[in-house]
């Protein structure tokens, strides 16, 4: 084989390369997008029951008598938004950790794994997402799957409550 030919086979591989790594990285993008979304809902929805649970009890005014407990209830109901405002906005902290332009070889946190069986993205805990027409489970490290799937890289086989999971691709 002449040595033109190799060259030209490797810039083409590498164009190939390319081309998969910039089409990776549109994915991750877009779902990092969608979750950024979906968190983003979350959170406005949790300020609007804190704030409708607080004008609630203003408009209730004083209580009644101190048996009177439907006041305390708002506000209980308002304190209950507020841890899980709390708790979305922690999640939503780390999502924003996720560093887009690293490219993943192992399954870790930022990372897309494709298997023989779910596409998975390992982040926080949103549950089922479909970017690009294909399902995506948004999972966090605390996943059984993510802990079994952690460190494994492409070509992997890994066994999971005796189904085996094979990786197809990481990025």
């Amino acid at each position: 084989m002449p040595v033109y030919f190799n060259v030209k086979i490797y810039f083409i591989t590498l164009i190939n390369n390319t081309i998969q790594a910039m089409n990776n990285l549109n994915l991750k993008t877009k779902l990092f997008e969608a979750c950024k979304s979906h968190q983003q809902k979350i959170i406005a929805n949790l300020k609007a029951a804190m704030e409708d649970a607080q004008q609630s009890a203003n408009e209730y005014g004083s209580p009644k008598d101190r048996y009177d407990s439907y006041r305390m209830q708002l506000l209980r109901k308002k304190d209950m938004f507020g841890q899980q405002l709390e708790k979305a906005l922690g999640e939503f902290t780390i999502l924003k950790k996720i560093d887009l332009t690293k490219t993943h070889t192992t399954a870790g946190f930022g990372a897309v794994v494709l298997t023989s069986g779910q596409n998975i993205f390992i982040s926080i805990g949103i549950g089922k997402l479909i970017v690009e027409g294909k399902s995506y489970y948004v999972v966090s490290l605390q996943v059984p799957v993510c802990k079994t799937l952690v460190g494994k890289k492409k070509g992997d086989i890994t066994e999971l409550k005796g189904k085996e999971i094979k990786i197809n691709d990481v990025f």
